[in-house]
């Protein structure tokens, strides 16, 4: 709520909010901005308080009044917005210039990817709904500074942190990793392995490699909001694929190769984000089928490995390695700072792989692999593993019952750390409405390759267990 004070004034506050989120990227360009009226009623101020905030954000270039249609965000303000707040942390302070905020309600505005990500970094005091990682506490653990201490004796600190890494990463985590696949049938060896900063580096370096711009990609969708985000960012033609129950639509493939001939299909075969879906062999070969009659590559991205039973179906254990890249990480599960993940690929790939990191990165931390081989090694992977799935499956079946009470329905069955659920009211709406009052969702919109407005939305289960989350939100549901 806005609130007054003696050091600053109700309009300010509110063209304050405006500006944060044009800087964040919740107000993207050409987006509306609720009228006089609506917003004086939302934020339970007058009109003219409105009226000054809105002439404030005129005369900065932020937005712009359109005759008859209402206020619009400005197309080039961004820049503008981070310039102005740049002065503002160097202590500059021009006039003109925005101090940063952090609520204001939109009509029609998107939460994209982005925002979602900064949105992880500065969660503020609550848990948020719209979250893709486990809370902080419930990743806490002694042997992760255990496993650091071990390999950080004076002598070894010293080595490991005056020269660079192995090129493809630690030998003995490879060697752990490699071990940790076999339990999955998934046939690698540590040659065929190459560490990287997270299992986003790793899709990236992929994408980097076997992709040019222009190029036609495949996705799954809904899909990860991140990877749609990326690929565009990269400059690729992306071709949504629909994911059922079973897989993807086969149909739609096949349709997309004789008219595109893409040259990579991206995939989450397990526990799939945001659906929580599982493939089934009999999708499998077939995916595989058409993966090698129409020359196209399929990079696997089983970041929710640990979640998922070892038996679940895979597609780089079913193909050997051959037209598939395996993709996963440990900062969802285990040590987030810690940025390790890697990528399992086809023999014939891997020095092409091994070129791209280097050109990003040179080599990752090798001190941080050593400790996570450690962890590996001793089990405490596994048994941590396994901690988080029983603290996770009450944590669904609390999230459930209290969604169910508050009148949604789960378009798949809730399963994994997500959960897809029909709210019954348009969730771009609805997620506007809710940041006002301190939540961050992920609305449907953002998991399709094109934005396409709906009533269904992911929920973290860690982090919807909580019943006041639900009573805010039938609140603001009731409005709609």
């Amino acid at each position: 709520m806005l609130m007054k004070t003696a050091s600053q004034s109700l309009t300010q506050q509110l063209a304050d909010r405006v500006a944060e989120r044009i800087r964040t990227g919740l107000l993207v360009p050409g987006a509306r901005l609720p009228s006089v009226r609506q917003c004086a009623l939302q934020q339970e101020v007058s009109p003219s308080t409105v009226v000054a905030a809105y002439d404030q954000l005129l005369a900065q270039g932020l937005v712009e009044a359109q005759k008859n249609r209402g206020f619009y965000v400005r197309k080039q303000t961004v820049a503008s917005v981070n310039k102005a707040q740049a002065a503002i942390e160097t202590g500059a302070s021009p006039r003109g210039a925005i101090p940063g905020a952090r609520d204001f309600l939109a009509q029609h505005v998107p939460v994209n990817a982005t925002a979602l990500i900064r949105g992880m970094f500065n969660p503020g005091g609550k848990p948020q709904p719209g979250m893709g990682v486990f809370p902080a506490d419930w990743l806490e653990t002694t042997f992760m500074a255990t496993a650091v201490r071990k390999v950080t004796n004076a002598r070894s600190l010293q080595a490991l942190s005056l020269q660079y890494g192995e090129p493809a990463g630690d030998m003995g985590l490879r060697q752990s990793l490699a071990q940790k696949l076999a339990t999955l049938s998934v046939p690698a060896s540590a040659s065929q392995i190459i560490t990287t900063v997270g299992a986003t580096h790793a899709l990236d370096i992929v994408s980097r490699t076997l992709l040019q711009a222009c190029d036609h990609v495949m996705v799954e969708e809904p899909g990860w909001a991140i990877e749609f985000a990326r690929l565009a960012a990269l400059g690729m033609r992306i071709l949504p694929v629909p994911r059922g129950p079973d897989g993807p639509d086969l149909s739609v493939m096949a349709r997309y190769c004789e008219l595109h001939s893409p040259k990579l299909f991206v995939s989450v075969s397990v526990l799939h984000n945001p659906t929580g879906y599982c493939l089934s062999p009999g999708s499998a070969h077939r995916v595989l089928q058409l993966a090698h009659a129409k020359d196209f590559h399929i990079v696997e991205d089983d970041t929710y490995s640990h979640l998922a039973p070892d038996h679940a179906t895979r597609l780089c254990a079913l193909d050997g390695l051959q037209r598939t890249i395996y993709v996963s990480g440990f900062a969802k599960i285990l040590a987030p700072g810690w940025r390790v993940g890697y990528l399992a690929a086809p023999p014939d790939l891997f020095e092409r792989f091994l070129d791209t990191k280097l050109l990003a990165t040179l080599t990752t931390p090798a001190l941080l692999e050593k400790a996570l081989a450690w962890c590996i090694d001793q089990g405490q992977l596994r048994r941590h593993a396994e901690r988080i799935r029983t603290r996770l499956n009450l944590a669904r079946a609390r999230s459930v019952k209290l969604a169910l009470a508050a009148g949604c329905q789960f378009a798949a069955p809730p399963t994994g750390l997500f959960g897809w659920v029909d709210t019954g009211v348009d969730t771009d709406w609805l997620a506007q409405r809710m940041l006002d009052e301190g939540y961050l969702l992920a609305p449907g919109a953002l998991f399709h390759a094109t934005r396409q407005p709906g009533t269904l939305m992911r929920i973290n289960f860690t982090t919807t267990q909580d019943a006041q989350f639900w009573q805010v939100f039938s609140r603001i549901r009731a409005l709609a």
